[in-house]
């Protein structure tokens, strides 16, 4: 009976591996057809050359930490892919009441998904996602990627980027963002329909306290602080 059970584990292990390789070697073709025409590297260029581009050094400080907060703490410290997060994000979709909700994609990770308009659920998809944003760490600063994503990131109401989020919503360029536009903002890319400020402002209102307790969290800024920005009227 033992030995049965052995070899009934052995095989499941077995066509596990075989699963798991196919879907890599899919996955890994499936990434270079998407860079035959053009590179990470390339695609990111001309993101960057592109007109009303915001560079890293003319975001707001504000805006920065929001983001990183509450989309990819880990941001600064994992090279693309945070298998930590992954692991996060299951847990906060099996214990909504125990852990804050996350996702398990970085921000390096939604920028290549943005760049390569990768938005079709598959785990081929997801694979090459993977081997696109290892690329991107390996020719891009992480204040260069945090910049590419907030150029291309969907806030909402046909607001590609932050120039036209701050504009559209605020009549503003990005640097006169003030703590709570920004941290208003910074909560919109999780769900751009659900949180719009044209509809759905109540909404992002909630969101918004997410990011800032987010923050407080992670030691960006303090309760009393958090408190301010979130009473501090936007409009």
């Amino acid at each position: 009976m033992k030995k049965f059970i052995k070899t009934i584990f052995t095989l499941i292990l077995v066509m596990a591996s075989a699963v798991v390789i196919l879907v890599g070697a899919t996955g890994y073709n499936r990434y270079e057809q998407l860079t035959q025409p053009h590179s990470v590297e390339q695609m990111a260029a001309q993101i960057e050359s592109a007109p009303g581009f915001v560079p890293y050094d003319q975001l707001p400080e504000m805006l920065v930490k929001a983001t990183v907060s509450v989309e990819d703490r880990r941001f600064y410290e994992h090279g693309g892919v945070d298998y930590i997060g992954i692991a996060r994000a299951l847990m906060s979709q099996l214990f909504p009441e125990t852990f804050v909700q996350s996702g398990g994609s970085t921000i390096t990770q939604q920028t290549v998904k943005n760049m390569f308009d990768l938005f079709t659920p598959s785990i081929t998809r997801k694979v090459a996602e993977v081997f696109l944003a290892k690329d991107l760490e390996k020719v891009r600063t992480k204040e260069q990627i945090l910049a590419l994503y907030v150029n291309i990131i969907n806030y909402g109401d046909n607001h590609i980027g932050i120039r036209e989020a701050a504009a559209g919503y605020f009549w503003k360029e990005p640097y006169e963002l003030t703590d709570a536009q920004c941290t208003l903002l910074a909560g919109i890319p999780q769900s751009p329909a659900n949180y719009q400020l044209s509809d759905h402002y109540d909404a992002a209102k909630r969101r918004q306290q997410i990011v800032l307790q987010t923050m407080v969290d992670n030691g960006y800024i303090d309760e009393q602080q958090s408190q301010q920005i979130y009473n501090t009227p936007v409009f």
